[in-house]
Order: C-alpha cells, then structure tokens, then sequence
C-alpha cells in the first residue's frame, strides 16, 4: 500500500512538468521495478539539461540518487538548492550523499545549515552525532538530540556508551531507562543497561532482567553480567556454575575466570580456585606481551636509556622464550654496556632458539662472527 501512494506522489508531481507530455505508465513501470536509471534517462530525454523545472530536476536528482549515481545526484540537488535556497529536504539529501561518498566535512557543512534554518531539528542532530569524530564534540550533538527525543534507541544508545566512557554510570542508566520505558522489548538497550546496573550495585535488577532476556536469546554477554551479579549477591555456586557454562562454549577470558577461582574460593574447594587462578593468570597473557616489551625495549634504546631497555627485554622473556629478544640482548650487552660475558650467554640463547636460517641468516652469520670475536678476547 505505501508502495502504490509513494508511486501516486511521484507521478502526482510530474503530470505537468513544464508542461511536457509525461508518459506516466512507462514511469509508473519503472518505478514499480526500482528502474531509477531507466527513469532517469526517460525525463532526460523529455527536459533540457539546463532546465530550471523544479518538479523534474526533484524527479531526476531522486533517481540517480537510488540508483547509486551518487555525483549525478548532487549535482541535480546542488541545482536544487541555487534555485531554492534554504529547502531542508534538498540539503539532507546532500548530506546524505556526501555522507555515502565518504566527505564527512561537507556532510556536516549541509547539516549545520539545516540547524541555523531548524534550530530543533532531531535528524540533523543525530546525523551530526553520527559524524562526530571528537568526543566532546559528539556528546553535544547525543545530548541535543536525545533533549528532543528521549526514546529514540539509536540515540539513547550512543549517548549512554559516551556517559559509561566517561564513568558517569548513572546518567547512562538514566538514559537507557527512558527509552527502554517506551520499548520495553528492545534486547540491545537492555543488554546495554546490565553494566550500568551492575556498576550501581544493582545486582538483582540484573539477575531479574539477564533471566528475561535469557529466554528472549541466549548472550553471552547476559550471562557475564549475571554472573557477576551472582558473585556480588554471595551466591557464588551459580557465579561459578554461569561462568562455567562459558568456558565450555570457550568465550572465557580473563574476568570470568577470575570470578571462578574467587567462587570457589569461597565455596572452600581450594583445588578448582587454584586451578582457576593459574588460568586466569595464563589467559592475562597474551602471546603478544612479548613483542609488546621488545618494542618498548627498543624505544628504550633508541633514547640511551640502557638500563630501561635491558629490564624491558628481560620482562619480555619472563612471558615467553623469543629468538628476537635474545638477539636484542646480545647486542645490547656487546655494544652499548660493553659486558662480554653477558653477551655470549645471549648470543649462544639466541642460537639455541633455533632462529629460521633463511629469515634471519645474516643475524645467524653476525652472531656466530660475535661469538668467535668475543671468545678470543676473554
């Protein structure tokens, strides 16, 4: 039905273009199939290119613009907005379209004219938002557009994540209220709202609304929040028991298994808490720590800062072996703190690492060079 009457506006506001013969059945084909090219090549051959028919270049800008003909679409609607200068609908289009092309600044441009022409305008606040790459300034736009509607969830959304960044809890929790008082069923805001809840001591709201939604769609995320909530409430057989049920679907990580061993701990069973905090402890480590401290060791370095260095290599190794560090500290010790010994026992680790003979053979023939260099001296 909305498909007949958006079709029956079109053809409304061509039927005497500049008083040109329309066929309005061909349009009303091409519409009814999404034609938009075809259309537009249609009323191209009907109106000069310099025509100043505001109904037809709205027709022609309209189509190219669904049919993805992004730049032949703006420069109708540029056209558009010299003929009638301040039309709103004109300009969200060509924000629209800049939007889509990637040119955020003219976006904005359009949208802040539309502000100055409607100073209570919830779109152009929202697309705003939308293109705010400041925070500061992006949390202006959230606010102004959630002050003139406070239920829209894409809004009450964003506008809570910027107040949960910034650590003010309850606001967010405020935020997400309104608009989940007006969309009780909406599953992304509530889910939202459990941290928040949680972060206020809210643990039973949690509990009571994780059940719910947990009949609505299994979460993952539901199910670390009520368990943390559980953990909280002392009930720490079920705060094990979810957080269980997660290592088993193996989406565990650090905090839920922190959780576990402090569970069990509680519960007295000493072997489960000791064999959840050594897994907590390995899945805090990451297989990149390594590289991590390599190369802040490495900065260290290029500041003469030796001794900040040596510490960061070595606090490398203490997660993992790497063929890497024990080159790096080889070299440090030979060359910047002159300490041969050091050196060698580096240099030999470094070979015993096994390093790949075809990426690394000229720190293999270096290190071998060294070895001989250094041996010989002592």
């Amino acid at each position: 039905m909305k498909l007949w009457l958006s079709l029956g506006l079109l053809l409304l506001t061509i039927t005497n273009l500049a008083g040109q013969v329309i066929d309005k059945e061909k349009l009303l084909d091409y519409y009814e199939a999404q034609s938009y090219t075809e259309a537009a090549q249609y009323l191209q051959s009907i109106y000069p290119q310099d025509t100043k028919d505001i109904k037809a270049l709205m027709q022609m800008a309209y189509c190219h613009m669904m049919s993805g003909k992004l730049p032949e679409a703006e420069q109708y609607y540029l056209k558009l907005n010299a003929l009638e200068p301040g039309s709103i609908p004109v300009l969200f289009s060509l924000a629209n379209i800049n939007s889509r092309r990637g040119n955020a600044a003219r976006s904005k441009n359009y949208l802040l004219e539309i502000i100055q022409l409607d100073s209570l305008n919830f779109g152009a606040y929202k697309q705003l938002a939308g293109l705010g790459d400041i925070p500061e300034i992006k949390l202006k736009y959230l606010k102004k557009a959630n002050s003139l509607r406070n239920t829209d969830p894409d809004i009450a959304y964003d506008l809570s994540m910027a107040y949960r960044e910034q650590k003010q809890y309850q606001k967010a929790y405020d935020i997400l209220k309104t608009a989940i008082d007006a969309d009780h069923d909406n599953f992304t805001l509530r889910q939202a709202q459990l941290p928040l809840a949680n972060q206020l001591g809210k643990y039973k709201e949690v509990i009571e609304t994780g059940e719910k939604l947990m009949m609505i769609n299994t979460d993952v995320n539901v199910m670390n929040e009520m368990g943390q909530a559980y953990f909280y409430l002392k009930e720490y057989q079920k705060c094990a028991a979810i957080f269980k049920t997660l290592e088993d679907l193996g989406v565990q990580n650090e905090g839920t298994l922190y959780f576990m061993a402090l569970s069990y701990r509680e519960l007295k069973e000493y072997d489960k808490a000791t064999e959840y905090a050594k897994k907590t402890i390995d899945e805090g480590i990451s297989d990149h720590t390594t590289l991590y401290y390599t190369a802040l060791a490495g900065i260290y370095e290029q500041k003469n800062q030796f001794s900040e260095a040596l510490e960061a290599y070595k606090r490398g190794l203490t997660f993992t072996a790497s063929s890497t560090v024990y080159y790096r500290l080889g070299l440090l010790y030979d060359l910047n703190l002159k300490q041969s010994k050091n050196a060698l026992i580096y240099y030999h680790l470094y070979l015993k690492n096994k390093p790949d003979p075809e990426k690394e053979k000229e720190q293999i023939t270096y290190t071998k060079e060294r070895i001989k260099a250094l041996t010989s001296k002592i």
